[in-house]
């Protein structure tokens, strides 16, 4: 990559080919980078039974795996998996008045790494379920129907933290409802 501003057909000044060579050796360099930090996360999560443990629930890969267990503290720490979301903004707002519960938006407030890597997994599980038409999973093939997909993407999301903590905190292994 690093050879595609050398030539005579190239024909840009030389301070500019020199400054773009220095961006195309950098680019070489973060990949290399990337390559091997990628690689040594799937060996970890190998031979971490808990990595392991979290990559069999749908939607959730080596790196959100490593993201959960190195950002997030202690699940047991939370008393309940709604917690565990909440820390993570993954609840609705609530604006609640008289018994009357209006629930809003997304609140946004807490560890954003994980929440954004537990809605893009719940995003590519919901392109599966377009895709095909329909799930195994019910409670997911009525929401995709009758939400956008965004919303759709946050409330599995919202779920899978919750599932997150449940496998965590009682030592089991995921399995489909």
């Amino acid at each position: 990559m690093q050879t595609a501003l050398k030539g005579s057909e190239v024909d840009l000044p030389a301070p500019v080919r020199e400054m773009g060579q220095l961006y195309l050796q950098q680019i070489d360099q973060l990949t290399e980078i990337i390559t091997r930090l990628a690689h040594e996360l799937e060996a970890a999560t190998k031979t971490d039974c808990e990595l392991r443990r979290l990559c069999t629930v749908p939607g959730i890969g080596p790196v959100t795996a490593g993201a959960i267990a190195a950002f997030a503290p202690d699940l047991e720490t939370f008393d309940s998996g709604r917690n565990f979301a909440a820390w993570l903004g993954l609840v609705p707002r609530q604006h609640s008045t008289g018994g009357k519960t209006r629930l809003g938006a997304v609140s946004k407030m807490g560890q954003c790494d994980i929440r954004k890597l537990l809605i893009v997994g719940a995003m590519s599980v919901i392109r599966w379920v377009v895709r095909r038409g329909g799930s195994s999973n019910r409670w997911l093939a009525n929401l995709v129907a009758r939400k956008p997909r965004m919303v759709a993407a946050v409330a599995f999301a919202n779920k899978m933290a919750r599932m997150v903590w449940a496998m965590t905190t009682k030592g089991e292994d995921y399995r489909m409802a």
